[in-house]
């Protein structure tokens, strides 16, 4: 028997081998002791972690130039230009309060999840990670598609390579997933060499393009007499920008990775974890330093890649599509150079997928198993790197392994996300009475409200891509829960001195408990109860102790159990329980009693009268209903000895 199962067990061993330690930094579970893998990268520079996020933020470069180019013509560089006052003036002070808000790590969705509670709480959480999978999955899957648009497009492969795109990327994507099955841990030492090696080499074609640009005179005068010609004025051309700006907002990417990554940043040595000030600085600094960076390449980068390449050349097909950047490598400082910058952005694009890889693994952990709303194995990292490869996969065949297709999805991940951070920022300055702040962040979120739904109406294909995983996640979330629905999932019982000393004496006879919903709390109610429980069981005398339960939040999967203790009309003696579930509170409450003293504990319920389906959407949906078979079935799951399990009785 046991070298039949051998095999498998060690599969599943392997599949199920160190859970979700990138979800356990900022929300651990309950009881839940520290992961080393926690700790394993903390102490770093801000700068060096900069790093770790440029390679998601600074790869944009690799196909941003493009996209503007595409987007606005020969207005891309102002169109750029009011990007990156976004980018400055709006997207970057809301992650600095991001980040003062939100120090471990969780970022904006966890500010949000603070202010709902219940269902409609859980739901929107749901909705935002639906766009957050959207925005890092796409990360993956065009950064893929672009690094196999660099290697077909360089002059020494394309001739081999020219219809093997969608292969490229594909190979790429499951490469990226085989590197996280083996066991990925992120390697900010890479990402330094990565991004210093990247910056370097754009600098130079940043440089060489600008000397061209000083040395052809024309090409500048040719640019501003087309764009005077095509819209007129300055304001018009502003006006136009303001328009296409939604396509352009890919380039605001890069700012939800800085915020989580922000538990490896060192700080000072008297940061606590409650208060980690240093941290905080430190991370304010990498924010602004990387979109300071990324600003000054952005302008650079649109202005030369507009006047130097052929307008042609950036449409599909054309030898710019997706590498702008690269096509001025080739074309002012050769093949060899060219080819170098090529396998640097490869390198870069690919890491960025490496990157939101880890952000999946980071986010979906922290919060779909808190709400009971993923099976077991989504603890656990091959598992879901699996999942996410394979969904990979289904991405590219939709979109052909093309750019300029995935740029709205991407698009839309980014700004819903940036708007709901910026939302929860306005509503944090607020609450502090920060009357100025409150105005400032309420007219940024106003403008990527404006921007997300423009670029939504403009691409619908990125809010298609956002609602499916959306429904996605809610079906498999609200599947698994149901499939947990009989899962014991307190996990803690804590009784005041009254609550124990009324379970020791009765542990010296029979310990009995009657289930009571609580209504007026007088005489006559607790009379009655007893009456009724000795009539339908049929047992004699009145040596019981009532149990009431009062449900708070429903929506919440796990939670400890307070147990208090009081004796009412100096005669009945009643245990008071808070939880979400009432079927779990009792059966947590037995088998602690029963854990504590060695005595199998009885409790005696009536039957809940009306349809047992809508009992137990009651008791799925709000915690109550058909309380008896529930409390049974937890037991009956969490107890497998019959002689050991607590008794239920109903009548």
């Amino acid at each position: 028997m046991a070298t039949t199962e051998h095999p498998p067990s060690r599969l599943r061993a392997w599949m199920l081998e160190g859970l979700a330690d990138m979800g356990k930094g900022g929300t651990p579970a309950p009881q839940a002791p520290p992961e080393p893998e926690q700790h394993a990268h903390q102490g770093q520079r801000w700068w060096r972690v900069m790093c770790l996020t440029g390679v998601d933020y600074f790869s944009t470069l690799g196909y941003q130039p493009g996209i503007a180019a595409l987007a606005a013509g020969l207005l891309s560089p102002v169109a750029t230009i009011v990007l990156v006052l976004v980018t400055l003036f709006g997207a970057l002070p809301v992650y600095r309060r991001v980040a003062e808000e939100s120090p471990h790590g969780e970022g904006s969705i966890a500010m949000l999840e603070r202010l709902l509670s219940f269902w409609k709480g859980k739901l929107f959480v749901l909705a935002l990670l639906g766009f957050a999978a959207t925005d890092f999955l796409i990360t993956i899957t065009l950064s893929a598609a672009d690094a196999s648009t660099h290697l077909v497009e360089n002059p020494h492969f394309t001739s081999v390579l020219h219809d093997k795109q969608m292969l490229i990327t594909l190979i790429l994507v499951a490469l990226l997933g085989a590197v996280f099955l083996k066991g990925f841990l992120e390697a900010i030492g890479v990402a330094v060499y990565l991004v210093v090696a990247y910056l370097a080499l754009n600098t130079v074609v940043v440089v060489v393009g600008m000397w061209h640009v000083v040395t052809e005179g024309h090409v500048v005068t040719d640019w501003t007499s087309a764009l005077t010609t095509e819209h007129g004025n300055v304001f018009a051309m502003v006006g136009v920008s303001l328009l296409v700006f939604p396509k352009l907002a890919l380039g605001l990417s890069g700012f939800e990775t800085g915020v989580a990554v922000m538990p490896h940043v060192q700080g000072d040595p008297d940061d606590t974890e409650q208060i980690p000030k240093g941290r905080i600085r430190d991370t304010k600094k990498l924010l602004t330093a990387a979109a300071l960076i990324m600003s000054v390449f952005l302008i650079a980068t649109s202005f030369i890649t507009t006047v130097l390449i052929p307008e042609k050349e950036f449409k599909a097909g054309g030898q710019a599509n997706g590498r702008a950047l690269a096509y001025l490598s080739h074309e002012y400082l050769g093949n060899a150079f060219g080819t170098v910058y090529d396998f640097s952005t490869i390198a870069i694009l690919w890491f960025a997928g490496a990157s939101a890889m880890a952000g999946l693994l980071n986010l979906m952990p922290r919060y779909l198993p808190r709400y009971g709303m993923a099976p077991h194995w989504a603890r656990a990292v091959r598992p879901m790197v699996i999942v996410f490869t394979l969904v990979g996969f289904l991405v590219t065949w939709i979109f052909d392994a093309n750019v300029d297709a995935q740029g709205g999805a991407y698009a839309t991940g980014v700004l819903v996300l940036m708007s709901s951070a910026a939302i929860a920022v306005t509503i944090a300055a607020r609450r502090a009475q920060q009357r100025n702040w409150t105005i400032a962040f309420g007219i940024v979120s106003a403008v990527l409200l404006y921007v997300t739904v423009v670029n939504v109406i403009e691409r619908p294909d990125g809010v298609k891509i956002g609602a499916c995983f959306i429904a996605g996640i809610i079906l498999v979330s609200l599947l698994s829960r149901l499939a947990r629905a009989f899962e014991l999932r307190v996990t803690s019982v804590q009784l005041d001195s009254m609550a124990e000393r009324f379970i020791r004496d009765m542990a010296s006879r029979k310990i009995r408990f009657v289930a009571n919903e609580p209504d007026r709390r007088d005489k006559a109610e607790y009379r009655d109860k007893i009456e009724q429980i000795r009539a339908d069981n049929d047992i004699p005398g009145e040596d019981f102790v009532f149990v009431e339960v009062t449900v708070l939040d429903a929506s919440e999967f796990e939670a400890g159990l307070t147990v208090r203790g009081e004796v009412l009309h100096n005669r009945y003696r009643v245990l008071t329980l808070e939880s979400s579930s009432v079927p779990n509170a009792l059966a947590a409450l037995m088998l602690h009693a029963r854990d504590t003293t060695g005595r199998i504990p009885h409790m005696y319920f009536e039957w809940t009268e009306g349809n047992p389906f809508a009992n137990f959407l009651r008791f799925f949906l709000f915690g109550q209903g058909e309380v008896a078979p529930v409390t049974r079935e937890v037991l009956r799951e969490a107890e497998p000895d019959r002689a050991r399990r607590p008794r239920v009785h109903t009548g």
